[in-house]
């Protein structure tokens, strides 16, 4: 074990996942209000010949493989701090960018009105993204840590995989449900949509979160290898408290 690691100062690794997970939640945050459609080659079942998503989806996929990574290297209990903590930081962005939204703008500024449209997300939408961030993430964190007690440093691939694949479609159902239909007809905000429009929009963005959680697999398994190298750490030496 380093010198560093014993006298418990933050490595660089610790420091670049915490700043990867921190920097795809803010951009989440920012992204999520314009809608990704991208054409498929075929039509599908549920959602037709193309998948529908918020811009954060892409964003957000990179938090759970900064927090797999960091399950993996540092322990379960390291990365619930990571992920929580990260919850307590989007009220910190919430309350940023609307306080600027809502300073008086100077004659040179970009409009005030474009710069709300595209920064200021709606309450449904801050309300769906909150519940689904804190519930799934800590499912991942739990999953994967759950299937690394029964398969021990072994198996990377699955317990990376299975924790993100039943993580996002958590994420996906609850932000879906929440935002584009119990918050409206809760808040009397928005419209409600209906339910097989909430369907293609639940399918569409977990089949792109599904694609990404098996194309970084191999990414995961670089990182994990480059630290554990870099800081000696051993295979069976992340933390289970």
């Amino acid at each position: 074990m380093s010198q560093e690691r014993s006298a418990g100062v933050p490595t660089a690794a610790q420091v670049a996942l915490i700043g990867l997970f921190v920097t795809a939640l803010v951009t989440a945050q920012l992204t999520a209000s314009k809608v990704l459609a991208f054409e498929l080659p075929i039509a599908l079942p549920i959602t037709g010949a193309q998948l529908a998503l918020p811009g954060a989806a892409l964003a957000y996929a990179l938090t759970f493989l900064a927090s797999d990574c960091f399950t993996e290297l540092y322990g379960r209990r390291a990365a619930q701090v990571v992920v929580n903590v990260g919850f307590l930081l989007n009220f910190v962005v919430l309350a940023l960018v609307w306080s600027t939204i809502a300073a008086p703008a100077a004659p040179t500024s970009v409009d005030p009105g474009a710069f709300e449209t595209a920064l200021g997300a709606s309450t449904n939408v801050v309300l769906g993204s909150l519940l689904a961030y804190v519930v799934s993430q800590n499912w991942d964190v739990l999953v994967f840590h759950r299937i690394r007690e029964y398969t021990g440093p072994e198996k990377l691939w699955l317990r990376n995989i299975g924790s993100t694949a039943t993580s996002q479609a958590i994420d996906t159902v609850i932000f879906v449900v929440v935002a584009f239909a119990v918050a409206p007809a809760v808040l009397g905000v928005g419209t409600v949509l209906k339910p097989d429009l909430l369907l293609s929009l639940i399918a569409g963005q977990y089949l792109l979160k599904l694609a990404i959680a098996l194309l970084d697999t191999p990414i995961v398994y670089a990182i994990v290898s480059l630290v554990r190298s870099h800081e000696e750490i051993p295979a069976e030496d992340a933390s289970t408290a």
